[in-house]
């Protein structure tokens, strides 16, 4: 079984880099990501955010496929009339 050694944000390459204990790297393509997921720049942002932040949770999201689901509870959207 391999084991998660780190998971960090490769700023040169724009990508989150996963590498095991069995010497296999695992790179995510972060502007490939946002290109597929996020249609507004509050989409972006929220993506942006946990890359810088949270690598880990980032490659998380993306690798159980809950890119989506993440966006629409993070960045619901509505006018300053609707909160009253």
């Amino acid at each position: 079984m391999k084991k998660l050694l780190s998971c960090e944000f490769n700023v040169d390459t724009a990508r989150v880099e996963l590498k095991y204990s069995d010497s296999s790297m695992l790179s995510i393509d972060c502007d490939g990501v946002e290109d597929e997921y996020a249609k507004t720049i509050r989409q972006r942002s929220a993506l942006d955010y946990l890359v810088y932040n949270a690598p880990l949770e980032y490659a998380e999201l993306v690798l159980c496929g809950d890119v989506e689901g993440y966006l629409r509870n993070v960045t619901d959207y509505r006018s300053f009339n609707e909160w009253e």
